[in-house]
C-alpha cells in the first residue's frame, strides 16, 4: 500500500451504483485494503455490527435510507472515519454531512487516486507515532483529552467526538493560547490546503463548541478570532 498503513483495514463500500462499486472496491483491494460492499442504506447497520470496518464509504443517495439518515444513525456507535460520497456538490450536501458527523466528502465522479488519498488521510489520522504517546494526555481544569484512547471528557462527562473533531480539539488545545488560523487547521486537519471555499473547519469548531458546552455566538472557550483564526482559551474549562 502507498500509505505504508500497517494491517490491513476493512473498508465498507456503500454505494447502490454496483458497476461503480465493482470498480472502486476492486481498486482499493489492489491497494492492499479490504473491502465489502453494500447496496441499500437499511442493511448498513447489521452490515456495521458484522463487519467492524476501519472506514465508512457511504453515497448519500442510496434506496431504503439516504445517507444522511445512515450517517446520522451510525454516528452515536461508530467511532471510524466515514466519507461522504455526493453526485450533487451543493454547499448544503457537505455542511449537512459534517453537521450529522461525517469525516470528509467527494464529489462525484472522483478519481480513484483522490479516494485513495481522502482514504488514507482519515485512516492515518488517530494512528500515534510511538514516540508522541508519552505526551498523549492534556489537562485543561475540568477538560481532559487523551490521545492515546482519544478519549475527552469534561467535568466527568465522556464527549463524543468524530475523528476529524478530535483532531481539530487536540490541535487546539496543544497549542492553547495562541491564535490558529484557518489554513493552518484546515491542512492539519482535513489533509490538504485551504481552496477558501470549503466551510468544513467551521462546522467542525460549531459542533466542538456545542459538545463542549461552549456558546457559538458569543464563545469563551474556543473564541473566533475575526480575521486570523480560532483561539482555544487555557483558563476556561473550570
Amino acid at each position: 500500500m502507498s500509505d505504508n498503513i500497517s494491517s490491513v483495514k476493512k473498508i465498507l463500500l456503500v454505494e447502490d451504483d454496483r458497476q461503480l462499486s465493482d470498480l472502486v472496491a476492486e481498486f482499493l483491494e489492489s491497494e492492499g485494503y479490504h473491502v465489502k460492499q453494500e447496496f441499500r442504506g437499511d442493511t448498513v447497520e447489521k452490515r456495521v455490527d458484522k463487519f467492524a470496518p476501519d472506514l465508512i464509504i457511504l453515497d448519500i443517495m442510496l434506496p431504503g435510507k439516504d445517507g444522511f439518515a445512515v450517517c446520522k444513525e451510525l454516528r452515536p456507535a461508530y467511532k471510524g472515519p466515514i466519507l461522504m460520497l455526493t453526485a450533487k456538490g451543493t454547499d448544503f450536501d457537505q455542511v449537512l454531512g459534517l453537521e450529522i458527523g461525517a469525516d470528509d466528502y467527494v464529489i462525484k465522479p472522483v478519481e480513484p487516486r483522490v479516494l485513495l488519498a481522502r482514504v488514507n488521510a482519515l485512516l492515518r489520522r488517530g494512528q500515534l507515532p510511538a514516540d508522541a504517546k508519552e505526551n498523549a494526555e492534556i489537562d485543561f481544569g475540568q477538560l481532559h483529552i487523551n490521545r492515546g484512547s482519544r478519549q475527552v471528557t469534561l467535568h466527568g462527562e465522556n464527549i463524543e467526538l468524530t475523528s476529524q473533531e478530535f483532531d481539530l480539539l487536540w490541535l487546539l488545545a496543544s497549542r492553547s493560547g495562541e491564535v490558529q488560523n484557518r489554513d493552518y487547521i484546515y491542512k492539519a486537519v482535513v489533509g490538504r490546503e485551504y481552496d477558501g471555499m470549503d466551510r468544513s473547519v467551521d462546522v467542525r469548531i460549531s459542533r466542538l463548541r456545542k459538545k463542549l458546552h461552549d456558546s457559538n455566538e458569543t464563545p469563551f472557550r474556543i473564541k473566533t478570532i475575526w480575521g486570523q483564526g480560532y483561539l482555544f482559551v487555557p483558563d476556561a474549562w473550570n
